[in-house]
């Protein structure tokens, strides 16, 4: 079958393919849950800094008890502003709170998908989720992708669009700048057309920049073989 294919290679999780921790300036998630199940608790905006492996800029918090920890930024957050935390806290950019206080129709970001996670889905530079409908102790949550999907109504979230929207609008005008841009995150790049491989590469290798077999493939395909359309229902022009 030739050697490993990349999809192969990248599965095994090896440090090449690995984003470096270091890279990484802090975890950005939520405290957990403490006087926060009481009331309200309130922190500082110290510093917004950037992180080499995130796409959005970091907020520095000082929190009331003086501990110190880093949130995902929001447009229009600035140093000084003093934040909330709690099921107490206003609905207003920056604050945490659940979802079950949040009116419909408000953008959220930084979601919890499970209760005290910290927040896992919509993180990335300006994007924002937008708050349909309660319903039974469930909400309903349209994502960035145009998906509607249920949460959990206990599960917290931040108010507002997360920083650094409009990062991608600027065109990258040479190679260059999309290595640079990649590197620090570890992303597989570049990316060669499998088309363009040895047969030995790949699959679809070889035979003059076409892949001589089909590209539909069975749900049962061993590694290895198992590439291009898997288990596709149809092909081609709808």
């Amino acid at each position: 079958m030739g050697k490993r294919i990349t999809v192969q290679r990248r599965g095994r999780g090896t440090s090449t393919y690995k984003a470096p921790s270091h890279r990484y300036l802090s975890k950005a998630k939520y405290r957990r849950y403490t006087s926060e199940e009481e009331g309200t608790i309130t922190g500082t905006v110290i510093d917004i800094v950037h992180d080499p492996g995130r796409s959005a800029p970091l907020c520095k918090i000082k929190y009331q008890d003086d501990k110190m920890g880093y949130l995902i930024a929001q447009e229009s957050v600035m140093v000084g502003d003093i934040l909330s935390f709690g099921n107490g806290a206003s609905v207003s950019p920056g604050n945490v709170l659940p979802i079950s206080n949040i009116p419909e129709g408000t953008p959220i970001n930084n979601i919890e998908l499970s209760q005290g996670d910290g927040g896992k889905i919509i993180r990335s530079s300006g994007s924002y989720g937008i708050l349909q409908t309660h319903d039974n102790g469930k909400s309903v949550i349209q994502l960035p992708s145009g998906k509607w999907t249920t949460i959990d109504s206990r599960n917290r979230a931040t108010i507002g669009i997360v920083a650094g929207g409009g990062r991608r609008d600027k065109p990258l005008m040479k190679a260059g700048k999309m290595y640079h841009k990649l590197k620090p995150k570890a992303k597989y790049w570049p990316i060669v057309r499998k088309v363009r491989m040895n047969p030995v590469s790949h699959p679809h290798g070889g035979a003059s920049g076409h892949p001589g077999k089909p590209t539909t493939v069975s749900r049962n395909t061993p590694p290895g073989r198992k590439v291009g359309l898997i288990a596709a229902k149809r092909t081609g022009k709808r």
